[in-house]
């Protein structure tokens, strides 16, 4: 009975995703899923992310947390249209709380829409919420081991970024390790690494996502 209802669950997660994706291509909008761990600099990336994207698309942002508004406060100070969900314990957003939120923006002034996902490396992974791409994150302290663990959340993801990367130094992390994981599971994967703290790594980050939304306009234009 219970893998009868979760593949129900599932099913009907996978229309809405659908439904989600097609109202986006309608107005030629890109949903970037962001994922990775709590404490992963998910929030930070966005952040830094924005600022090398923000003159030359329009942006807006959904972000996700267990409860409070932290997040979503930061990223309304910086002028950014920005809405909160809090799933009240769930460990993932689903397609429709997005589809919820989506009447929130409008659509034909916006060219990305970010979704900050709740921080966890299993449950979000099984949810498509009608993104355009995903972009994984998982930062230098939580340990090279991760990809092996929860290899669904970066075979799903067409990036990872090895964050906090000016702290490699400190810890005993192997890059190679997570880099032949990663690609062990996604040969497809672009790997990343950066760091907000100095910069380094995010302009190249900031331009493989400015190309991946650049075709998905130009394909909605087509």
């Amino acid at each position: 009975m219970e893998i009868k209802v979760m593949h129900q669950v599932m099913a009907w997660n996978e229309d809405v995703s659908d439904a989600v994706k097609a109202e986006l291509a309608a107005h030629r909008v890109c949903l970037i899923n962001v994922m990775g761990s709590p404490g992963a600099g998910k929030t930070t990336t966005l952040i830094s992310l924005i600022d090398r994207l923000r003159d030359r698309y329009r942006i807006g942002v959904i972000e996700g947390d267990i409860a409070g508004q932290i997040d979503a406060d930061t990223i309304h100070g910086l002028g950014i249209p920005v809405t909160q969900i809090d799933t009240d314990g769930a460990c993932h957003i689903e397609a429709m709380s997005i589809q919820k939120m989506l009447p929130e923006y409008d659509l034909e002034n916006l060219d990305i829409l970010f979704v900050e996902n709740i921080g966890n490396l299993v449950c979000p992974a099984e949810f498509n919420i009608g993104e355009s791409f995903r972009l994984a994150l998982l930062s230098i302290p939580e340990g090279d081991d991760k990809v092996e663990k929860y290899p669904l959340m970066f075979a799903t993801s067409q990036a990872l970024a090895m964050n906090k990367y000016d702290l490699k130094d400190y810890f005993d992390f192997d890059d190679s390790r997570v880099e032949k994981a990663a690609r062990g599971v996604n040969p497809d994967i672009s790997i990343f690494r950066v760091s907000s703290r100095d910069g380094s790594g995010l302009d190249e980050l900031a331009a493989w996502i400015s190309k991946r939304v650049d075709e998905v306009i130009r394909k909605e234009c087509d």
